[in-house]
């Protein structure tokens, strides 16, 4: 059996997706220890030069009309047909829609193995996942000989996954992709609203602790002085307090700025999962025992009305001097 680590990797709209950039690290720690090599699987058309910035020793890349977009059908025959012909020790999959569909897809069709929610990788063939909304961490031993996987962010940084060189690609010829179930009609762009919170290198993110919608008038002047990006989890955005566009979270956006300042955000999993590769995070919560103190680099236990005004005014004394 072979020993190579496969990554399926996920892009959108020609941009390649950080989940696959995290399973490339992944995949490589797992591969060091059992002296595979990282090949990435990438499936399109006319996309080859998304494989530049790849980080792996080899990209397996199948070219054809029927992958110009995604589609689960036609990514379920390539990559069956691929893992049968090779059997590889491990495929990653991104924890996503993407990815949990097409993996659920072919462990069903080769009666493979699937560890889901894998948050780490080691070179000893053991993995850290994610249960219960990220609320239990369990540990195991990856199946032998062949196991499915599905990454989620947090366990490695995206940066880990990029290459310094365009790796070795070679062509991988599809297998026959006629009569697939489903096909892509049309493509809805999101409303991308006023600031694409995912690029912003400061945020200053509100959550139920906020108390009212008047409360954010501090907020947007902290934002103001710093020259920060106001966001917000759930309950703020469900109150309407705040645009879908600035939700961080699972069901929001992946977020990755120098600094995240929480304020009144208890750090539910959904939250605190797109949250992880922020450089610095700082919370202001009045419960000493918020899940938001574990993934906190600095923090306090004063109330964030209180804590707010006084910041802003120290901000602009410092600009002002």
């Amino acid at each position: 059996m072979g020993q190579d680590v496969f990554v399926v990797v996920e892009y959108l709209r020609r941009e390649v997706s950080d989940i696959s950039y995290v399973m490339l690290a992944a995949a490589r720690q797992l591969a060091q220890g059992c002296g595979g090599n990282v090949v990435a699987v990438l499936l399109g058309q006319n996309a080859k030069e998304l494989t530049g910035s790849l980080s792996a020793d080899r990209v397996l890349y199948c070219d054809h009309p029927s992958l110009a977009d995604f589609n689960p059908d036609a990514y379920r025959a390539v990559i069956m047909n691929l893992v049968k012909e090779q059997s590889p020790r491990a495929v990653l999959f991104g924890h996503t829609t993407i990815g949990t569909d097409v993996a659920g897809l072919i462990s069903e069709g080769l009666s493979l193995p699937l560890v889901s929610s894998c948050l780490t990788l080691g070179a000893d063939g053991k993995f850290i996942s994610q249960i219960c909304g990220g609320k239990i961490m369990v540990e195991g031993e990856l199946p032998a000989p062949s196991a499915l996987i599905t990454v989620v962010p947090g366990g490695y940084k995206s940066e880990e996954g990029k290459a310094s060189k365009p790796p070795e690609v070679t062509a991988l010829a599809a297998p026959a992709l006629e009569n697939l179930r489903l096909a892509l009609k049309k493509y809805i762009e999101p409303d991308a609203g006023d600031v694409d919170i995912s690029k912003a290198s400061l945020l200053i993110a509100v959550g139920r602790g906020i108390q009212n919608k008047d409360n954010l008038d501090l907020v947007n002047e902290l934002a103001a002085a710093t020259g920060g990006t106001v966001c917000a989890s759930r309950p703020v955005v469900d109150q309407g307090w705040l645009p879908t566009t600035r939700l961080v979270g699972k069901s929001g956006k992946r977020v990755k700025p120098k600094i995240y300042l929480a304020l009144g955000i208890s750090g539910a999993p959904e939250h605190v999962e797109a949250i992880g590769e922020s450089d610095v995070i700082i919370a202001v919560n009045t419960d000493l025992n918020a899940p938001i103190f574990n993934v906190a680099k600095f923090g306090t236990t004063l109330d964030l009305l209180e804590v707010v005004p006084q910041l802003t005014e120290k901000v602009r004394q410092i600009q002002a001097s």
